[in-house]
């Protein structure tokens, strides 16, 4: 049951982690956008001083980038808008090859759990030694115990998923939205 608290602490921490990255990215990008945007009309030195502040966050890079660049054309502003988005992708998928891990290995190691569990309760009992009411009381103590790790490993491994879903979900929306600015 150790592997599994471990598991289960990554897949907490992770989830936790997510929630902050994406708690500060929605609470504050439609602020820089905006900020950005209107400063862009006016002076794009300015629009550049905004988002450069703002580089701690994934959107405050992204529109950097193609403001870093001198005298631009619409092309290689777009290129550099798309690669730009392309690293932010990347820190955005940050957690999920652990979710998925967590997915898949808990659920085995509930398994091995059960199925060592069980080896042993069966190799302690007395078979054709006229075992009484004790040693039936002991044998299903041991096989509901190589249950509960099953029961264990799927608990962990469906609280990975949803944390997984979530954050998966908010990928995909915002991977859609910075597809929109760059091809906009």
């Amino acid at each position: 049951m150790i592997p599994m608290a471990g598991l289960s602490i990554m897949a907490l921490a992770c989830g936790l982690e997510r929630a902050g990255f994406w708690y500060q990215l929605l609470t504050k990008e439609d602020k820089i956008v905006r900020g950005v945007l209107e400063a862009a009309h006016y002076d794009l030195a300015e629009a550049r001083a905004i988002a450069e502040r703002e580089k701690d966050l994934p959107i405050g890079r992204f529109l950097v980038a193609p403001l870093k660049l001198k005298q631009a054309t619409p092309e290689t502003f777009r290129l550099a808008m798309e690669a730009a988005a392309d690293k932010e992708f990347i820190q955005m998928r940050k957690g999920d090859k652990l979710l998925e891990t967590v997915i898949a290995v808990a659920p085995l190691l509930g398994l091995l759990g059960t199925v060592t569990g069980l080896i042993a309760t069966f190799s302690n009992l007395n078979i054709g030694g006229g075992g009484g009411g004790d040693q039936a009381t002991k044998a299903a103590a041991g096989i509901g115990e190589a249950l509960l790790t099953t029961a264990a490993g799927m608990m962990v491994a469906i609280v990975a998923l949803v944390i997984f879903e979530c954050w998966s979900l908010c990928n995909q929306i915002k991977w859609t939205t910075f597809l929109k600015w760059v091809l906009s």
